[in-house]
């Protein structure tokens, strides 16, 4: 009986261990994305709290409705993008945004509209993930330094980019299946 006391022990603590291989991958997952990013490390997590906060405001504001609107924050700028019933709740969804500490701008592209189907939220993640591949093929772009939104078939591109990067990376959305409109909403550099 009383070998079994530190077998067990030994089983508890290597179960332990495996989550923090789990916290250790993800963390240098995390810090991978980071070095990547044009975006300097507080800028880039202040972007991810700008998200949560986002996320938590507009689901206090329109308890109903918030699962139908999604805000992408990339440096301190905030897409939001999704379906609302009226103009009233887009017009309320900049200003709760607004509301958000550090927040420098609002694009406001909700719809006045119904909510989506799963089978055009599958389509725009299919158009997502085939727009991020083609950019991480293109050495004309820099892949990890975009970030793409697509909402209804509309693509959208943010990022710090270069005028000649931004021309490429608007070519390669342009020219990708699925994809019915390109808008950019890139921050320009040197």
């Amino acid at each position: 009986m009383n070998k079994l006391i530190p077998i067990a022990l030994i089983g508890m603590a290597l179960s332990q261990l495996q989550g923090c291989a789990t916290a250790v991958v993800g963390g240098a997952a995390a810090g991978t994305a980071v070095a990547l990013d044009r975006r300097t490390a507080g800028v880039f997590v202040g972007d991810q709290e700008i998200e949560l906060r986002a996320l938590t405001r507009l689901g206090e504001a329109f308890p109903q409705k918030a699962d139908s609107i999604s805000a992408t924050s990339y440096n301190r700028q905030v897409l939001l993008t999704g379906q609302v019933p009226d103009e009233a709740t887009r017009n309320r969804a900049t200003d709760v945004i607004k509301g958000i500490p550090d927040v420098r701008t609002v694009f406001n592209e909700l719809s006045v509209a119904g909510v989506t189907s799963l089978t055009s939220d599958a389509n725009d993640a299919a158009i997502t993930s085939k727009v991020k591949t083609r950019l991480l093929r293109d050495d004309s772009v820099p892949g990890t330094k975009v970030k793409v939104v697509t909402e209804a078939a509309v693509v959208y591109l943010m990022g710090l980019v270069t005028q000649a990067e931004a021309k490429s990376a608007i070519e390669v959305a342009r020219t990708t299946a699925g994809v019915t409109k390109v808008v950019t909403l890139f921050e320009f550099i040197n």
